[in-house]
């Protein structure tokens, strides 16, 4: 015959409370308003708790009572791991969740594939706001989020009106880095740029696509680099520049290889983050190519294993980019109007430039 188990029931707020003889909202003070109680009490209603097995009060419920989640959302269209891969985005991350741990708000990570229109997992975000990090302009996800009741910041991409925003100002970054390139004697370049929009694109892209680009801080890069270009006498539609829809360090080594198939005259590489510029020397270093003496390749964004090869690029500050939308978004204060945050950047000249090779500069801009 079987033999009976007997189960005891998990304790409540309420027989905890009759077991202590305290008031049900001692109970609930000593764990949502500590500082309403003496330590010695708060330390009393603890240790009873753990004896009888009480949990401590519903979270959910709690939530439906005060109408807050407690948490912060963070909505990045790409997959969950892309968070813990990408430098930039890593550091982006431990700024936000600096902000978080500051104000004592959780952090949701909500992640939305960029090849996947459901959104149904905004739709579910149990948060008090939204950080939106880097997304197209016509995201179906982002549309979820300002469909929602809550506030939002957005970082980097897109800028909208009515709504706080954090970045830096890419177009005018990427043109001190192209004044440092032409001052140098570069002229015949090519360029190798993060995915510009929703569809799949590996390959050359032309000068009407990325004037439509629906990632804007791309379309601001590209942009910088043909005005500063162009002043220097460069035919823009005449320059290579090829897209990569996943942002690897083999992506840039593809990318590079096929700037360099269209055109093995260049001088210098151009890439738009310094993921893409670590790939570009990979594949320079396989065609024998020296770095800068045959050919310069640069990059943007500042990510230590950038500065460990020496790249010359241009540093942003991300973590303090997600330490700024955080308070942002955490701040409770009445807002009139949307709020900008503009951070700086800095221009990192590394091993990676250097002026073109003599025999070349004779070869390609000689009578």
């Amino acid at each position: 015959m079987a033999r009976s188990m007997h189960v005891r029931r998990p304790a409540t707020l309420a027989s905890l409370a009759a077991e202590l003889g305290v008031s049900r909202t001692t109970v609930s003070n000593a764990y949502n308003r500590p500082d309403q109680l003496s330590p010695e009490l708060r330390r009393r209603v603890l240790e009873t708790a753990r004896r009888l097995g009480y949990p401590g009060p519903d979270p959910v419920a709690r939530s439906l009572r005060t109408r807050k989640a407690g948490a912060v959302g963070l909505l990045l269209t790409e997959n969950l791991s892309y968070a813990f891969r990408d430098p930039a985005a890593i550091g982006f991350l431990e700024g936000l969740a600096l902000a978080c741990e500051d104000a004592g708000t959780g952090l949701l990570l909500v992640p939305a594939s960029p090849e996947r229109e459901d959104v149904a997992a905004v739709h579910r975000a149990g948060v008090d706001g939204f950080v939106v990090y880097s997304v197209p302009d016509d995201d179906p996800h982002l549309a979820a989020v300002l469909e929602r009741p809550v506030p939002t910041v957005v970082c980097d991409q897109p800028d909208l009106d009515n709504v706080d925003r954090v970045g830096i100002d890419d177009r005018a970054a990427m043109r001190g880095l192209a004044a440092h390139l032409i001052a140098l004697g570069h002229r015949r370049v090519g360029v190798v740029c993060m995915r510009l929009a929703r569809d799949r694109n590996d390959g050359f892209v032309s000068v009407d696509r990325q004037h439509a680009a629906h990632f804007h801080v791309q379309r601001a890069r590209l942009t910088g680099l043909a005005e500063e270009f162009a002043e220097a006498g460069v035919d823009w539609t005449r320059v290579p520049v090829v897209e990569r829809f996943d942002h690897t360090i083999a992506s840039g080594a593809s990318a590079a290889a096929q700037v360099l198939d269209r055109d093995p005259g260049i001088t210098a590489l151009v890439c738009t983050s310094d993921i893409l510029a670590l790939g570009a020397l990979q594949e320079a270093e396989r065609r024998g190519l020296r770095v800068p003496d045959d050919l310069t390749v640069t990059g943007f964004d500042g990510i230590h294993e950038a500065e460990r090869a020496g790249l010359t690029t241009i540093r942003q500050p991300v973590m303090e980019k997600g330490r700024a939308a955080g308070k942002l978004l955490l701040d409770a204060s009445e807002r009139t109007r949307p709020r900008t945050v503009d951070l700086g950047t800095e221009l990192i000249t590394g091993r990676t430039a250097a002026a073109p090779h003599s025999a070349q500069e004779e070869r390609w801009f000689g009578p």
